[in-house]
């Protein structure tokens, strides 16, 4: 058999390579010669030789029943529109992207760090990478001490992580998995997962569910890193990014643009602009509130919990005037038995390609120090592999109340 070296091939204790594999209705194969299959795997592709043609008829009946038999939609194609899903993994499989994430050096240093001290979690233990993209935290897991990873990558760049695999001389220990953590069979029971499932405001692209899902594959007193998140919300003023925002619409103000009145369009351009989530950093000077706190334990949580997250708050301001939104970032931390180890997007800490996100109120609200601000904000997820977010806000001494309704999918990423 050609490819006795791939993952998956095991000897026998008299010398026997038997290769395992999992076959199913998309398996490509082609017959080579009399008594011969090519097969292809991932990335990989098998030569099988049979002793007889026979044999070569069995298998082929074998493989034509595991192509015909019905299989129920994954998990991850029924909460997923098909076109994002394309859009999602293509972007993921560029090399530049994985380059924009690697230079992180707070999200790449952070769980490097993690995984390090605490290795006494990893030390001969067997570990899923969920979403390994460039592999980089597979191969932290080995620099811990880990045993095996199994690297689950469902976009093209799982056949570079393939690459730096063998190149690093770690095939032994690291094996590549293309396909979807909602698709693909692991041989045995894990006994750390780790993953960076994280998006804009912790919850955009829905990766989150699949790192739950990941958990049926996890030993009874497994560990996950992260281990749980805490996204923070606390009110700004900012007349300037209010007005810059409103603004953005004045082009649809003109009455005549080439001859053509294009006013009409303003209050739509208006709406849709403000649907936007605004994705950039900012003093914390602009907040007028403490923070509220919403947590996610990755260790308890369910994939149904994130369909729909509401998170209610009550705001006591520092200081009088205009409340224009909500700001949001998060942090996640890494539970070892050593230490904890923190991840932080705060406005405080050094900026991160996650930025923190603000959500303009349609209308501002003026509110006076001492007065509260409550309402809340909730998340429902959508096929788009996002959320809309749903925020509605009052000030409890006067009664006027304002929200907005924003589309996560599609943010303003403001320079």
């Amino acid at each position: 058999m050609v490819g006795a070296g791939l993952p998956g091939a095991q000897h026998t204790a008299d010398g026997v390579c038997v290769f395992k594999c999992l076959l199913n209705r998309d398996t490509e194969c082609c017959r080579v010669g009399k008594e011969s299959v090519l097969i292809t795997l991932g990335y990989s592709s098998v030569l099988l030789k049979f002793e007889s043609h026979a044999d070569l008829s069995s298998f082929s009946h074998t493989l034509r029943s595991c192509r015909t038999e019905r299989k129920e939609p994954s998990v991850f194609s029924q909460r997923t529109e098909e076109a994002s899903a394309v859009q999602y993994f293509e972007f993921y499989g560029c090399i530049s992207q994985q380059q924009n994430m690697m230079q992180d050096s707070v999200r790449t240093a952070t769980y490097q760090r993690a995984f390090l001290q605490n290795h006494i979690d990893f030390r001969d233990k067997v570990v899923l990478d969920v979403g390994c993209g460039s592999g980089i935290l597979s191969f932290f897991a080995v620099q811990a001490g880990a045993r095996k990873v199994y690297a689950v990558e469902a976009s093209s760049v799982a056949q570079y992580a393939e690459m730096l695999v063998k190149t690093n001389h770690l095939s032994d220990k690291i094996i590549v998995l293309p396909g979807k953590i909602e698709d693909v069979s692991l041989p045995e029971a894990i006994d750390v997962i780790v993953s960076e499932p994280m998006g804009y405001m912790l919850f955009n692209e829905r990766m989150l569910e699949s790192y739950l899902h990941s958990k049926k594959w996890l030993k009874e007193n497994g560990m996950m890193f992260p281990t749980f998140s805490d996204i923070h919300l606390a009110p700004f003023s900012d007349e300037q990014l209010y007005m810059e925002h409103y603004s953005r619409a004045n082009f649809w103000h003109q009455q005549c643009f080439y001859g053509v009145n294009l006013s009409s369009l303003q209050a739509a351009a208006v709406d849709e602009y403000f649907r936007q989530p605004i994705v950039d950093t900012f003093d914390v000077r602009i907040l007028v509130a403490r923070t509220v706190k919403y947590t996610v334990n990755f260790m308890d949580a369910e994939e149904a919990d994130l369909h729909r997250v509401e998170i209610p708050f009550v705001f006591q301001m520092t200081q009088s005037g205009l409340i224009h939104g909500l700001a949001f970032w998060f942090d996640v931390a890494f539970v070892g038995s050593v230490v904890t180890v923190w991840l932080s997007t705060a406005p405080t800490e050094p900026l991160t390609h996650w930025y923190q996100v603000r959500c303009l109120l349609h209308t501002p609200l003026f509110a006076k120090e001492g007065e509260t601000l409550s309402g809340t904000v909730l998340f429902v997820a959508n096929r788009r592999q996002s959320y809309d977010i749903h925020i509605v806000a009052l000030v409890n001494q006067t009664g006027f109340r304002s929200g907005n309704t924003l589309d996560l999918k599609n943010p303003f990423f403001r320079s």
